[in-house]
């Protein structure tokens, strides 16, 4: 019992007040007293999670090796899971280890190595080379304590041992009691992805959406955030815009049109930013300060309209930001800047994580059991919310 009872504390809990009706669950994989579900570890580097048990369904998400998940549900070879994000979806069997409530809880106890370059290898043995498998960053594999050669010892969630370079992966725990989620650190961790393709429902380095590059940049400077812009538009701290997006015409495209005017608003809109706001784009709520997913349509008629989050960004400074929209690269909010983003007029607001905490709905890595063990004894849940603003 108390095997499971750890697990129930690492996975039943961290449902984090966001705002004051808003509430992110970090994790509500497995139930407390209730070893009759279903776990499993990942295994792929990355693995795809799509929203039917179909390779040519939708893909909904990622998730990367070594994450816990409950399994929900199967069909044919197809595993329905839900991950820490929390986020319902299908993969493959072959892409998770199943594993018993007490066998996952004493996976999160043990220690681990994180991938820290863009793209790693596991090789069977040192000097030897033959590759088992590849691995991405914010990928984790189990530690035997040994680095042989310059080469880490590790235990892939199959049962097989592999070796991982030192140069392509830390200690777990040092990392992440280590990370420095400054701003320095999130632009630079960005940059990395500079280049890489718009894929939806991507959340590594081999292809992102705009919410799955934002979620990895913090992940990888130890930081946990929701799975998608709607989420993350509740977290952190709020940064005042001020935004008028009414003002402003269109073309034929919805392409903000330049003009004077449009360039004062835009600085207007930016001047609270610092580097590494998330930047987010959408359309506002209007008629009323809150309008509830379940507005009639004879409201909305009458002139309500619900905020709708559709794109998110990190504000890099000087009026430019890094999004992944076809591809991440870099652009200005600024009209008239060469590399001026023609949607620049659908940003309506501002959240500030760094510096935040858990009362924010912003966590550290290294305090969350849904990576490390804990004492919490008690959870709240709260609906899965379906991605919008990929």
């Amino acid at each position: 019992m108390g095997g499971n009872r750890m697990i129930v504390a690492a996975f039943a809990a961290m449902a984090l007040a966001v705002t004051a009706n808003v509430a992110y669950a970090q994790n509500d994989c497995i139930a407390r007293s209730a070893p009759e579900k279903r776990y499993g570890v990942t295994t792929f580097s990355a693995n795809y999670l799509r929203e039917k048990p179909d390779f040519t369904a939708e893909l909904g998400n990622q998730a990367l090796m070594g994450t816990v998940v409950e399994i929900l549900d199967e069909e044919g070879y197809w595993l329905k899971v839900r991950t820490p994000d929390p986020y319902t979806a299908w993969c493959v069997d072959l892409g998770v280890k199943e594993m018993r409530a007490d066998e996952a809880a004493e996976y999160v106890s043990e220690e681990k190595i994180i991938c820290t370059a863009d793209y790693g290898t596991v090789w069977d043995e040192v000097g030897n080379q033959v590759k088992i498998c590849d691995i991405v960053a914010g990928d984790l594999l189990l530690y035997s304590g040994k680095t042989v050669n310059g080469y880490h010892e590790v235990r892939l969630p199959s049962g097989e041992t592999g070796y991982v370079s030192a140069e392509d992966a830390e200690i777990f725990s040092l990392w992440s009691r280590n990370c420095d989620p400054s701003a320095e650190n999130i632009i630079s961790t960005a940059m990395r992805f500079i280049g890489v393709p718009y894929f939806w429902g991507g959340t590594s380095i081999k292809g992102v959406d705009c919410s799955g590059l934002t979620k990895m940049v913090w992940f990888l400077n130890g930081v946990l955030l929701p799975r998608n812009a709607s989420m993350q538009a509740c977290v952190g701290v709020p940064v005042g815009t001020d935004a008028d997006t009414d003002r402003f015409p269109t073309d034929s495209l919805e392409n903000f049109m330049d003009s004077p005017a449009f360039r004062d608003e835009m600085l207007h809109r930016i001047s609270g930013l610092q580097p590494g706001d998330l930047i987010f784009f959408g359309t506002p709520a209007r008629g009323s300060a809150s309008v509830s997913s379940d507005q009639s349509e004879t409201g909305r008629e009458e002139g309500f309209r619900k905020e709708k989050i559709t794109h998110v960004g990190i504000y890099i400074g000087r009026g430019r930001f890094i999004h992944a929209s076809k591809m991440v690269r870099i652009n200005s909010l600024i009209p008239g800047d060469p590399d001026f983003y023609e949607l620049s007029g659908k940003m309506i607001k501002a959240r500030r994580i760094i510096g935040s905490g858990s009362g924010d709905g912003v966590i550290r890595i290294s305090d969350s059991p849904a990576y490390f063990p804990s004492d919490l004894t008690s959870a709240a849940t709260v609906p899965e919310k379906r991605q919008e603003g990929h």
